[in-house]
């Protein structure tokens, strides 16, 4: 099976929380920062956690046209937002992109 270099484009970001961070500041922080990109880029996100470790969070971006100017406004406001305080020391975002299969 090809893999579609043409379609969209599926954004999907994990990473740890530091222990003792206010979940709820967190969350908050999170949703502004995925609102900022979803009104720069038209594309909305959503905020998970693993079952079981909710240490664990994912962001998900799906169907991203321009992906050039979504990591732009993904990072700007990443960083905007502060999230690297948000991280479990030794730890980072992994980002990771995903295209249907065709």
């Amino acid at each position: 099976m090809a893999i579609s270099e043409t379609g969209r484009i599926h954004y999907f970001i994990y990473y740890r929380i530091r222990a003792g961070v206010d979940r709820d500041d967190a969350h908050a922080n999170v949703r502004a920062m995925q609102a900022a990109v979803a009104a720069r880029t038209m594309v909305a996100g959503r905020l998970m956690e693993r079952r079981g470790d909710d240490a664990t969070w994912m962001e998900i971006y799906e169907s991203v046209a321009d992906p050039v100017a979504f990591e732009a406004a993904l990072g700007a406001e990443t960083e905007a937002h502060r999230l690297a305080d948000l991280i479990e020391p030794g730890s980072a975002r992994h980002l990771e992109r995903f295209v249907e299969c065709a």
